[in-house]
């Protein structure tokens, strides 16, 4: 018999504005996986809300990018510090759930970066997480998974991140 803790979703966490208090949830769950043998959490969601019905909307701490990025650095830092690696998702512009393998999100470079990109950049260079995980859709036309643009020349070019990517 496995028991777990059921911690609260992305959506409540940030509702509580408290840095603090998501770094000791990364640290409960640190230990935690920790117990059970287990090295990598596929989360913290980060996607922005774009309509709180959304499929994975929960997942999502908000639609305030800086919100997203200071909880889940935090989310990050705290869990990590267990030796547990998290794995930001999905990596960039998740915006639905049906049909989102052949989903083509278009978006300027302006909004890219001031609203999707911004919460990923602010838990990468305060975090440093440990592995990204890419979306399943393209992005302008490209798949996230391919992106160069995306995979190395902002994350690790501009933002100095030096994990892994899962595709």
């Amino acid at each position: 018999f496995m028991a777990v803790t059921g911690y609260p979703v992305g959506m409540v966490v940030a509702q509580t504005w408290d840095n603090e208090m998501a770094k000791l949830q990364g640290e409960g769950m640190g230990k935690e996986l920790e117990t059970y043998s287990q090295s990598v959490i596929l989360g913290p969601g980060m996607n922005i809300h774009r309509d709180p019905l959304g499929g994975r909307a929960f997942e999502y701490y908000s639609e305030d990018p800086l919100i997203t990025g200071k909880m889940a650095a935090a989310i990050t830092e705290g869990c990590q510090s267990k030796g547990v690696s998290i794995t930001l998702k999905h990596f960039t512009t998740n915006n639905k759930e049906t049909n989102r393998n052949s989903s083509d999100s278009r978006v300027s470079e302006r909004a890219l970066r001031e609203i999707y990109l911004k919460g990923f950049e602010i838990a990468v260079k305060e975090a440093q997480p440990w592995s990204i995980m890419t979306s399943y859709n393209f992005l302008n036309g490209i798949e996230t998974s391919e992106n160069k643009d995306l995979l190395t020349n902002i994350t690790r070019g501009e933002w100095g991140y030096e994990g892994i990517f899962m595709t």
